[in-house]
C-alpha cells in the first residue's frame, strides 16, 4: 500500500462527557524528532500525554497512564489506518470527572487522533536515497541543473581545491537514470557514491 507523509503539523480538539482530548500531529524522520515533538507539546496539566508514532518499520506507543492499550495503541492504529508513515501523534487529555470505560477511551484517543490526520496536509511518500557526487569546479552548473531535474535536494556543497562535493537527496526510483545522466553530460569526470559505498564513475 502506498503511504503519505504529513506535510504542515496538525492539532484538533475532542470533547467526550467532560474530558478534554486535543491531538497534535507532525512529520518526523527520526525517533530523536518524534520524542523532541512529543514533549514539545506535553503540558503538564494534562491529565495524560499519550502518544504514538511510525517511522517505516519502527514504530512505538505509550498510554501514559491509561489502562494498556486504551490509547497508545488506538493512536498508532489510526497513523496507520490514514496510511501515514513517518508521523507522530500526541494526544492530550484533561480528565473531566466521568469515567470512560476502556471502550469510551479508545474510541476517544482514536477517533481524536484519526479526525486530526484526516484534517492534515499530506504528500505521497517517495522513498529516496542520499548520494554524494564529487566533481570539478567546470561541472558545477550542469550538475546542479541535473539533480534539479531528477527532483534533487542539495542537502549540503562543500569545496576543496580541485572542484567539491555536492550531498543530494534524491528519489530511490530516480537514482539509476541520474547516475548515467550524470556520467554522459560530465564525461565520466563526475564521481558518484552511496553513503558507504565507494565512487562510481560508471
Amino acid at each position: 500500500m502506498s503511504r503519505s507523509i504529513l506535510i504542515a503539523p496538525c492539532q484538533w480538539q475532542l470533547l467526550v462527557r467532560k474530558s478534554r482530548f486535543v491531538c497534535h500531529a507532525t512529520r518526523v524522520d527520526r525517533v530523536e524528532q518524534a520524542l523532541h515533538f512529543i514533549d514539545s507539546v506535553r503540558d503538564d496539566s494534562a491529565s495524560h500525554t499519550t502518544w504514538a508514532f511510525r517511522i517505516g518499520s519502527s514504530y512505538r506507543s505509550s498510554d501514559d497512564g491509561e489502562p494498556a492499550g486504551t490509547a497508545g495503541r488506538p493512536i498508532l492504529a489510526a497513523i496507520d489506518g490514514q496510511g501515514l508513515d513517518r508521523t507522530v501523534a500526541v494526544v492530550l487529555r484533561w480528565f473531566g470527572g466521568i469515567k470512560l470505560g476502556a471502550g469510551g477511551l479508545v474510541r476517544a484517543y482514536g477517533g481524536c487522533a484519526a479526525e486530526c490526520l484526516r484534517r492534515g496536509e499530506r504528500a505521497p511518500w517517495v522513498e529516496s536515497v542520499t548520494i554524494e557526487v564529487d566533481l570539478g569546479f567546470t561541472d558545477l552548473g550542469t550538475v546542479h541543473q541535473l539533480a534539479a531535474g531528477f527532483q534533487g535536494e542539495k542537502l549540503a556543497e562543500r569545496f576543496h581545491p580541485d572542484g567539491a562535493c555536492l550531498i543530494l537527496r534524491v528519489p530511490a526510483d530516480r537514482l539509476p537514470d541520474l547516475r548515467v545522466a550524470l556520467r554522459d553530460a560530465t564525461q565520466g569526470r563526475a564521481r558518484l557514491r552511496e553513503p558507504d559505498s565507494t565512487p562510481s564513475d560508471d
